[in-house]
């Protein structure tokens, strides 16, 4: 099976480049960014119009108003470039740093009008994806030392997966698949008509021909104990990832057990259900993975500003 590039081996700046600034992701970043723009700006600032020279240069400071992590401050500087080139960008924190409140994050300097044009966007699009990665973290750390990993899932902002899942990744999460196009999962609608009789000998011939295909794993969802048995007996050779929904922590434990004495090379993730109160008996478990929608899907947004810098006309 030809492998697609594993996204949670790669450095924060490596992923960077590989979800922002090679195709698909970099077309993806421009028109996203032509998007934020025309629906905040329209036809333009009116106001800055009104009261800004258009000869006016100022030095402003982005700044964090609250404890959390950073998380996209290197997709942004390219969403600026694409917006506002003549703008210059300086990050004084990476992605992924701990911050404080007041904490200068970056500053920007360059004609005022651009400046406060590209402000709203700016503390939206960063604000977003620190809350996810400061959430993300809080996960992290909910379950210590334990072998499980925090795994993100499709549940993003529409338009924003590539950058949310980047921010996972800062709060020291994992990716899992970006798409429907780099994975294969087979859930429970695309076994809804299967006989119950027949469900490992077709999982086994749908693992068997995705093998062919350019995906980075096989993987296939289960709600019981019985279906999870019969995946393990009869196409345990040719899955990755046995995905358990919205068991209890005894099945999830009971789960483990079996796996082990069938078939260890099978990682097992845990899914449904997963918030931060459950999170660390569910490690507890032995499970290898933990997904949760929680991560984009709750995350509330970090307070941000941008404030001018006394002085800072040039």
């Amino acid at each position: 099976m030809s492998q697609m590039v594993d996204l949670n081996v790669l450095s924060l700046d490596d992923l960077h480049h590989h979800l922002f600034r090679v195709e698909p992701g970099r077309d993806q970043l421009r028109r996203l960014a032509r998007l934020a723009w025309d629906e905040d700006l329209g036809q333009g600032d009116l106001t800055s119009w009104l009261t800004i020279p258009a000869e006016a240069c100022v030095r402003a400071d982005l700044r964090s108003r609250e404890v959390g992590v950073l998380g996209g401050i290197s997709p942004l500087a390219d969403v600026l470039h694409v917006l506002v080139p003549e703008v210059t960008f300086e990050a004084y924190a990476r992605d992924g740093d701990a911050v404080e409140p007041t904490q200068v994050l970056a500053t920007l300097a360059g004609p005022a009008r651009s400046v406060l044009a590209v402000e709203r966007l700016m503390l939206n699009l960063l604000g977003r994806l620190c809350g996810v990665a400061t959430l993300t973290r809080a996960f992290v750390r909910a379950i210590g030392a334990s072998r499980a990993g925090i795994y993100d899932t499709r549940k993003t902002t529409p338009g924003l997966r590539r950058f949310e899942k980047y921010a996972v990744r800062c709060g020291g999460g994992r990716c899992h698949r970006l798409g429907t196009d780099d994975a294969v999962l087979i859930k429970d609608n695309h076994l809804a008509n299967v006989p119950r009789a027949e469900l490992g000998a077709w999982v086994r011939r749908a693992a068997i021909a995705a093998r062919s295909m350019p995906v980075r794993f096989v993987e296939v969802e289960v709600d019981r104990l019985d279906q999870f048995e019969a995946v393990l007996r009869e196409a345990a050779d040719v899955i990755d990832i046995v995905l358990l929904d919205n068991m209890p922590t005894p099945m999830l434990a009971e789960a483990v057990a079996m796996r082990d004495r069938l078939a260890r090379r099978v990682m097992l993730e845990a899914s449904g259900g997963v918030h931060l109160k459950t999170v660390a008996d569910i490690a507890m478990t032995g499970v290898e993975r933990i997904s949760a929608g929680a991560l984009t899907h709750q995350a509330v947004s970090l307070d941000l500003g941008l404030d001018l810098v006394e002085g800072g006309k040039l």
